[in-house]
């Protein structure tokens, strides 16, 4: 480039420019990347027939829009004017809203002439007819307006006041607004809200969109073409080799071909270096659903600082509801393969939510395109959760198996069910009777599947495991975030909350970041609101320990009552029965205490006023994690850690209000007891969550569509639901829940905590996961895509709060396995038999059946039942404990071999802590966060990118020189 005016010149060296930007990319070759999500939209590759629904192509020189603009901008509440005549005739009047907005809304609003079906069918007749497109249900009746978002209402709704001066100040902000009446019901009414070229541009620039700006460009060098050759290579190779069924081709997703292109935040000033090549399609539906929703949080329908946005409106029963409209239908008569998708929605539940996909990887360019970033790193995250479980649900089965290969020949269990004379004290101390240990047979056999050889080792491959999961992931997620183009979207360029600004909108302060006044909550305020939350977050943990405790108290009566019970068969197994129905109980008030806790959650939070949307989310998250979470693990940690541990010994036991003794363990431990804990409520949990996703939106749909079909109440009888329009298809769908995706993460955390905490005493746990993942999968897609209401389309770098609580749950994992290891199991007991008690004590090391013989005599202390005047033929009874017999010097005192156990527990946590917080720190030290390819390409485009812009700017002002045939000097914005 040859530059003639001196203050081009001096521009280039003001920038810092000695080279052609040309010489730059001469330098290195880049790797090819996805980047942005507008240069998506720019090229044009929709799925077959989807070009007539989602973009309009314009002339060279668009006409402009002052005549619907000017209809727009009408105060009063009524329809748009019709386009034309022959529109005239299907144009709508709702007769209620005729009078002037500034009258007020009378409590008993009536409606004066309800539209007769056969209006109705006439008017949906005359539209197919005449605008296919219009029809659809995506844009206006003139078939060329874009229909960016949707509001409901009713119109015997007294708000009518609030309504038409928010409506008023929507048209002042430049959208243009077109109601519809519903097909279903008399009594609905749609307004359709399109946002002008101008208006986008306007937003866009204000919320910092990043849209693009030149495709990339890549020089060659004999270093990229030897590389070039060598892939080509391996990508002949590959192709004899069978191609992988996980995989979706690319003539399966024929809409995400990969094209490059840098971004940049959007300017008007600097409209002329971004790549505009058709108006409509260059804000993509997410992002112009994303700029009306700003429009809409920001737009007052009253004098005063707390009446603005559309929340408020949906509170108050101004609006039904608010969202952005669905593509079309996701089904389709013709098959995807030989005529292709109609729509993005058909195209992600054909190669996504459809059952038959299960086993496939996910598209996810596609799910970020149609739902945002932030849905998209969720499925993300979730698709590689769900991947990693694998080798741990393996590593899992196998030591599983262990145990059932190893459990007839397990020297520990052999002697519990050959202890046919081995006499056990009473349950309780009134109507039970001793029992023979034998009678545990079946019970111990069971405990030796979980407390095996393989249990230290799984727990420590679990801990590394957890560890190398996250650290995984955030490669990946940086890989996404650089792909999705991510990386410049910083928390500051957040909007604040509608309910923050006007809360504190007397009291500003200069932001940082910006250097512009915005609302401050002062310190004093904060400080006192956090107080009540945390005051509110401790009485509801009281409250889930009142409920343990409650459990508790059930199971110490349950206890006394099967060991006492009539019937043999409840008798011999008194073990099962009191905790499997300690569990059920315990699951159905896990589940009712969620109920009051989401509600308390909600309030605690919106007391906080959290300044932004990312704040309340991870606020609302952190409680909500906190009381499900203890609500969900308390009783388990009993079961752990204190089940059995201050029961006392016959004689002198220890009871609950002088009434009930405490519960003991099993003689060959309590592990099965935290095993039957975890698996009953991992196991039905999971049921009722599916349930709650799916088949609660389906039976609701369903009545939704069954009161659509009855005649009368204001709903006309649609026979053919092809007929309507998207916006009433919509309407009838549920909307996603109010907290967004924090459902969707608490149920996989809580999860994952199940996973790795304890995971010593159910092995079988990532198995579990891994087959609930995979159809949480496919449920939650098919949701998404068929039974929610298109969710606004938001932007997020990374899975929020979620990332710290899975962090904080890893290291809590490898605590837990220490103590469940050491205290809970048996193994410990059995460690210092075999090497300082047994047969093996000086001889070395043999055979761990060899050297645990003899072990369970050894692990029963013995007692006296004349003492307790038990009538009773037998004389000794043994109990699960290391005391001295009743006729030694000390009796019931802790034997040496008590202390030398605690002292081997005490020493075994030590060890296993440091030696895993070890491996784990040794590991995330290894794994970079961000792949070091990636992190030079970031870098790299980084430079490029403002050199480009340089070069755009000087080409520009050349242009206006040539032009104006003058001097030209424009100011950098």
């Amino acid at each position: 480039m040859v530059h003639h005016s001196g203050s081009i010149q001096s521009f280039k060296q003001q920038k810092g420019m000695h080279t052609s930007f040309s010489e730059i990319l001469k330098e290195k070759s880049l790797k090819p990347s996805r980047r942005s999500l507008p240069c998506l939209a720019q090229s044009q590759t929709h799925p077959i027939n989807l070009n007539h629904f989602l973009s309009v192509p314009l002339s060279p020189e668009p006409k402009p829009e002052a005549e619907g603009l000017s209809q727009s901008i009408s105060t009063s509440c009524s329809l748009l004017p019709p386009q034309t005549a022959e529109d005239a005739k299907d144009q709508y009047v709702e007769e209620s809203e005729v009078t002037p907005c500034e009258t007020k809304a009378d409590e008993s609003f009536p409606l004066k002439k309800p539209v007769t079906r056969a209006k109705l069918e006439a008017r949906t007749d005359s539209l197919q007819g005449k605008n296919p497109a219009a029809s659809s249900g995506l844009f206006f009746r003139n078939g060329k307006k874009r229909i960016d978002y949707i509001l409901v209402y009713k119109k015997s709704s007294p708000q009518v006041e609030k309504r038409c001066t928010f409506e008023k100040n929507l048209r002042a902000e430049g959208l243009m607004l077109e109601k519809e009446p519903s097909l279903t019901n008399n009594d609905i009414m749609f307004v359709k809200v399109h946002a002008p070229w101008d208006t986008l541009c306007k937003y866009a620039e204000q919320m910092n969109i990043r849209m693009p700006f030149r495709k990339k460009c890549y020089f060659t060098d004999w270093k990229s073409k030897t590389l070039g050759r060598f892939h080509l290579r391996c990508r002949q190779l590959k192709s004899w080799l069978p191609r992988n069924p996980m995989k979706l081709d690319k003539e399966a997703l024929p809409d995400l071909e990969e094209t490059d292109c840098y971004t940049a935040p959007f300017s008007r000033a600097r409209m002329h270096h971004f790549t505009i090549n058709n108006r409509e399609s260059f804000f993509s539906n997410s992002t112009r659903s994303r700029i009306v929703h700003h429009v809409l949080q920001r737009t007052k329908y009253e004098d005063g600082k707390l009446k603005m946005g559309i929340n408020r409106l949906l509170g108050n029963n101004t609006y039904e509801a608010a969202f952005p409209p669905h593509e079309g239908g996701y089904k389709s008569r013709h098959p995807i393969k030989t005529h292709g998708a109609q729509n993005h929605r058909h195209l992600l539940y054909e190669r996504w939510a459809r059952w038959g996909m299960w086993y496939k990887y996910q598209p996810l360019d596609l799910i970020r395109r149609y739902f945002g970033e932030k849905i998209g790193l969720y499925f993300a995250w979730l698709g590689w959760y769900t991947g990693m479980l694998i080798p741990a649900a393996l590593v899992g089965v196998f030591v599983f198996l262990y145990g059932l290969f190893t459990m007839d020949s397990s020297q520990v269990s052999k002697e519990i069910c050959e202890a046919n004379t081995t006499i056990m004290c009473p349950m309780c101390e009134d109507t039970c009777e001793p029992w023979t240990l034998s009678d545990s047979c079946v019970y111990a056999k069971v405990t030796h599947l979980f407390d095996n050889g393989g249990t230290v080792f799984f727990a420590i491959f679990m801990a590394i495991w957890a560890t190398v999961f996250l650290e995984f992931w955030k490669r990946r997620r940086a890989e996404l975030t650089y792909d999705w183009d991510l990386i410049d979207w910083e928390e500051e360029e957040e909007e604040l909350r509608p309910q923050f600004e006007a809360k504190y909108s007397r009291v500003e302060r200069v932001n940082p970041i910006s250097c512009k006044p915005e609302p401050f909550q002062p310190f004093s305020d904060k400080l006192s609101r956090l107080m009540v939350s945390v005051s509110g977050i401790f009485f509801m943990i009281s409250l889930v320990l009142t409920a343990v405790f409650a459990v508790v108290v059930f199971r110490l009566i349950a206890m006394e009552k099967f060991a006492s019970f009539n019937w043999d068969f409840v008798k011999k197994n008194w073990q099962f029965a009191t905790s499997g129905t300690g569990v059920c109980i315990n699951f159905m008030i896990i589940m009712s205490l969620n109920v009051v806790y989401e509600k308390v959650a909600y309030l605690l939070t919106n007391l906080e006023h959290p300044r932004t949307e990312s704040e309340w989310e991870n606020s609302f998250s952190l409680k909500m994690f906190l009381f499900q979470f203890v609500n969900l693990n308390s009783s388990t940690f009993y079961i752990a850690f204190f089940l059995g541990r201050f029961a006392g010994r016959p004689g002198k036991y220890n009871k609950l209000f002088n009434r009930w003794r405490l519960e003991e363990c099993h003689p060959s431990g309590c592990l099965i007891d935290l095993c039957l804990q975890m698996g009953v409520i991992m196991f039905f949990k999971q049921i009722w969550n599916n349930f709650m996703e799916l088949g609660y939106p389906l039976l609701q749909n369903w009545w939704s569509r069954r009161k659509m079909k009855r005649l009368g109440g204001g709903g006309q009888n649609v026979e053919n639901k092809a007929q309507l329009p998207q916006w009433d298809k919509d309407w009838n769908l549920q909307p996603m829940n109010a907290h967004g995706l924090v459902d969707e993460y608490l149920e996989m955390v809580l999860q994952f905590g199940f996973t790795t905490i304890f995971v010593a005493a159910f092995p079988l746990a990532p198995l579990l996961a891994l087959l609930n993942n995979i159809i949480e999968i496919r449920l939650d897609a098919y949701k998404f895509v068929t039974q929610w209401r298109r969710p606004l389309p938001a932007r997020a770098t990374d899975i929020g709060i979620w990332h710290g609580i899975l962090e904080g749950i890893g290291v809590l994992a490898v605590i837990t396995n220490a103590f469940v290891i050491a205290i809970t199991s048996d193994y410990i007991p059995r460690f210092v038999y075999a090497f300082k008690y047994g047969p093996c004590m000086d001889k070395g090391h043999h055979h761990e059946d060899e050297c645990l013989r003899g072990y369970m005599n050894s692990s029963l202390s013995v007692f006296d039942m004349k003492e307790m005047k038990y009538s009773s033929q037998f004389r000794y009874c043994r109990y699960r404990d290391y005391r001295a017999p009743p006729w030694s010097s000390v009796p019931y005192e802790f034997t040496l071999q008590f202390w030398h156990v605690l002292a081997a527990r005490l020493a075994f946590i030590i060890v296993f802590e440091h030696l895993v917080y070890g491996i784990k720190s040794f590991i995330a030290y290894l794994i970079p966060d961000i792949p070091k390819g990636l992190c030079d390409r970031m870098r790299r485009e980084k430079y490029l990118m403002q050199e480009m812009m340089y070069e755009a700017e000087l080409e520009h002002l050349q242009k206006e020189r040539k032009k104006n045939g003058r001097r030209y000097h424009h100011e950098w914005p």
